[in-house]
């Protein structure tokens, strides 16, 4: 009877083991989650400025484009 109950005792403390394991290792991809999330709000701000910036630049190349318009037009219409 005590080989089952050494055998109970070292399976218990195999799975205690296993437990530890498993939690540092769920503690690293909590970790690793926090930064991908840290991550992923700095790109996310990040491409909100370019979306920005492709704005601003978006229209002020319309209204030059606009401005030459207004040049070539005349210059059009005497060249026919």
């Amino acid at each position: 009877m005590n080989g089952c109950k050494c055998t109970a005792e070292l399976r218990a403390l195999e799975l205690a083991t296993e437990n530890v394991e498993l939690s540092h290792q769920l503690a690293e991809v909590q970790d690793q989650c926090v930064e991908l999330a840290v991550d992923a709000g700095e790109l996310h701000a990040e491409i909100q400025a370019l979306r920005a910036q492709l704005h601003e630049a978006t229209a002020q190349r319309d209204a030059w484009r606009s401005e030459v318009e207004g040049f070539l037009s005349p210059l059009r219409s005497a060249v026919r």
